[in-house]
């Protein structure tokens, strides 16, 4: 059983955790495996009407990668491409899923916490969560398939500006930008996202789904060639990547060359 994805359902609403609050719900293999897992089962669930993620703890959604497991599982571009795909998979697992799917956010929600989030339909936060993807600071580019996400949300300039920046941002930009619907008092986060739910699991099923399905084939997309695709993972080949993790382990700036 994974214990760092937990689920719970009261009636039509299914919760789904990112449980590992110690080290505010950083995502690592276990953790890709089981959100992909649970997205696909409950997916499949005709008695659910909508499902609520969050993380536990109350301190973040997720704080971004686990990047203490970098070295073991992301050394290089073969090695990262390998986990891009179940990356890609479990993102896959969220965004298709035929329920509405809500993101509840207390505190960070940072790097893959954002993917994630943005893949949701919904996003509800508190006033002092803080959002952004500073994977330039490690050497590292968004692939492919998280990017689909996070650029069908926001649009290119704003995209754009998250990555290229990369900084950590307000709950009050963060619904300037579009990247949440709403924004509550902290203590009330809970709350509004399951009243939120409540009122989508009070609608009629077929009408959320079939929503869903309309508004995704409304949405325009592009086929990325595969040599395309694996140049999203290019650069875990290089020395500023192996620098980014370097100085982010040491808690120093890292010193990039652009090799």
């Amino acid at each position: 059983m994974n214990e760092s994805v937990l689920t719970s359902t009261d009636g039509d609403i299914a919760t789904v955790t990112l449980n590992r609050p110690e080290r505010l719900n950083a995502l690592n293999r276990g953790m890709w495996e089981g959100l992909g897992d649970t997205m696909r089962r409950l997916a499949a669930d005709d008695s659910l009407r909508c499902i609520v993620l969050r993380g536990a703890g109350g301190k973040a959604f997720a704080a971004g990668a686990d990047i203490a497991e970098f070295a073991g599982e992301r050394a290089d571009a073969r090695q990262a491409k390998a986990y891009g795909e179940l990356i890609h998979a479990t993102m896959q697992a969220v965004a298709q899923c035929k329920h509405p799917t809500v993101a509840l956010i207390e505190g960070a929600c940072v790097g893959g916490g954002l993917e994630i989030a943005a893949m949701c339909d919904m996003r509800i936060c508190g006033e002092s969560s803080r959002f952004g993807v500073p994977i330039s600071k490690l050497g590292l580019t968004m692939g492919y398939g998280e990017l689909a996400g996070l650029l069908a949300l926001v649009g290119r300039a704003v995209a754009l500006e998250i990555l290229l920046e990369g900084r950590v941002f307000t709950a009050d930009e963060a619904y300037r930008k579009g990247l949440v619907n709403r924004v509550v008092a902290d203590d009330q986060v809970e709350k509004e996202s399951y009243a939120l739910a409540r009122r989508i699991a009070d609608g009629a099923p077929l009408v959320a789904r079939w929503h869903k399905q309309f508004i995704e084939r409304l949405t325009p997309g592009v086929d990325i060639p595969p040599a395309e695709w694996d140049e999203g993972f290019a650069c875990f080949d290089t020395a500023d990547y192996r620098e980014g993790v370097r100085a982010f382990l040491a808690k120093t700036k890292p010193d990039f060359k652009g090799q």
